[in-house]
């Protein structure tokens, strides 16, 4: 075996490692939990929910009629909800408690009714 041919044996597992490491730490990291939250005239289903600090959660949210708003100011969450569309919205909690969450675009009378708890737990 020539010098070249063992170095770029030498580079190739290096390279495979270096694959091997990153689908290491990209297998490690956890599947992000699905919420389907339906929004309508003058409410939210499910209105509260639990989620866990540290997984990543996407919210699946959809509108049963009118263009609605999803708010959590204490999570840094919001999303138009447009009826015929999915609008998600991809966080990871870092902080443990109860946080609400309210329609922000006014849909009718009722409007200020419409809110839910998301609970975020270790």
């Amino acid at each position: 075996m020539t010098r070249n041919q063992a170095l770029i044996g030498i580079a190739s597992v290096a390279v495979l490692v270096s694959f091997g490491a990153i689908g290491v730490i990209k297998a490690a990291e956890p599947e992000p939990q699905v919420i389907k939250i339906t929004a309508r005239k003058f409410e939210y289903e499910p209105a509260e929910f639990k989620i866990k600090k540290g997984v990543p959660v996407v919210l699946e949210l959809r509108s049963a009629d009118v263009v609605m708003g999803f708010n959590s100011v204490d999570l840094g969450v919001r999303a138009d909800v447009i009826p015929g569309k999915v609008a998600r919205i991809k966080f990871t909690p870092t902080k443990t408690g109860v946080f609400a969450f309210f329609c922000d675009i006014f849909c009718g009378s009722g409007h200020e009714e419409m809110n839910g708890a998301i609970t975020v737990v270790d």
